[in-house]
């Protein structure tokens, strides 16, 4: 996404040489807004300058590639009317990367409204953003209590109880949001893999209804089901459920990977090895599976070779410090 400043460099720079010789010289900003595609908009709006409309469409425009100037649009149209969806606006495109400042302009748009629940969730994700999870599971519950069947509340809650560690809590409304009728395939597989995260034993009933629905063989159920049986420490479950995921889906990635890991741990690092490498067959550039190839190789005494898929892994993702340190440590 580009930003303000760098992007006008060169407008800037022509702005200031004329500057010297014409003192109606335009802005960076006026210049941007006088060309298409803003400039039919930018025209109505020195017509019409209290038209809220106007700003909102205009910084609908530039959000794609101004964030900075689409949100003074948005701020304008919330100074004009007041109105909830403006000051949300302003939020979600301050909370990408100012998620402080998001917080301190949502918490007076929301002093200055007196109902603003679109101001108020996005203070909720703002909140979480910030790092300030007590904060936004007290917003977000709040709007819970007023909407008790909004699926986006639920889950959000759920998320942030999870956060919190409070699985009992996060457990109870994934059971409410399973009773729902706008239940779906896509939502229960999230509340199954949830389930299987928390070692809930309703998760084996519902991958039993996802895998009759599961018509385009996907896999996802049993590998819901591996990680349940994975977690409860049931391991000759888990690789039946595992090895039942490849059969229906060849390419599951993950599924060899978690399959091998068992495997590693039941010293029986040559099938375990095998499997990696499977996974490292059917998708060269996957650093999960040259992470534990890299495992499987130092679990057999090959430091060498161990160092150097570490080494592979994090060439492919310098965010996987865990190969880097490995191979550091080799």
């Amino acid at each position: 996404m580009k930003r303000f400043i760098p992007a006008l460099l060169p407008v800037l720079a022509i702005a200031l040489f004329f500057s010297c010789n014409n003192k109606d010289a335009q802005t960076p900003q006026e210049i941007l807004l006088s060309q298409p595609p803003y400039d039919t908009l930018t025209e109505k709006i020195r017509l019409r300058p209290e038209d809220p409309d106007l700003y909102a469409r205009r910084g609908t425009l530039l959000n794609a590639d101004y964030p900075e100037l689409a949100v003074d649009d948005f701020k304008k149209a919330w100074e004009l009317t007041g109105n909830d969806r403006y000051a949300a606006a302003v939020g979600n495109i301050l909370l990408e990367r100012k998620p402080d400042s998001a917080v301190a302009f949502l918490e007076a748009a929301r002093a200055r409204l007196k109902d603003g629940p679109l101001t108020k969730l996005t203070l909720a994700y703002a909140y979480d953003a910030a790092g300030k999870t007590d904060l936004a599971l007290k917003e977000a519950s709040a709007l819970l209590e007023a909407n008790p069947q909004n699926m986006e509340l639920l889950l959000m809650n759920v998320e942030l109880l999870q956060k919190k560690k409070d699985s009992a809590a996060a457990t109870s409304l994934l059971e409410k949001i399973n009773q729902l009728p706008t239940w779906n395939q896509e939502l229960g597989l999230k509340l199954a893999y949830q389930f299987a995260e928390y070692k809930n034993p309703r998760t084996l009933a519902l991958v039993d209804t996802l895998i009759r629905y599961d018509t385009l063989k996907t896999g996802d159920p049993y590998y819901v089901k591996g990680i349940y049986y994975t977690n409860t420490g049931n391991k000759s479950a888990a690789l039946a459920a595992f090895d039942e995921t490849i059969r229906e889906n060849y390419n599951y990635l993950n599924a060899y990977i978690e399959k091998g890991k068992i495997l590693l741990e039941q010293k029986n690092n040559a099938a375990a090895l095998k499997t990696f490498r499977m996974a490292n067959t059917i998708k060269p550039s996957f650093p999960d599976a040259y992470y534990w190839i890299g495992r499987a190789l130092e679990a057999s005494g090959d430091k060498a070779g161990a160092k150097d898929y570490y080494q592979k892994a994090y060439g492919l993702d310098q965010s996987f410090t865990e190969a880097r340190d490995a191979a550091a440590a080799l």
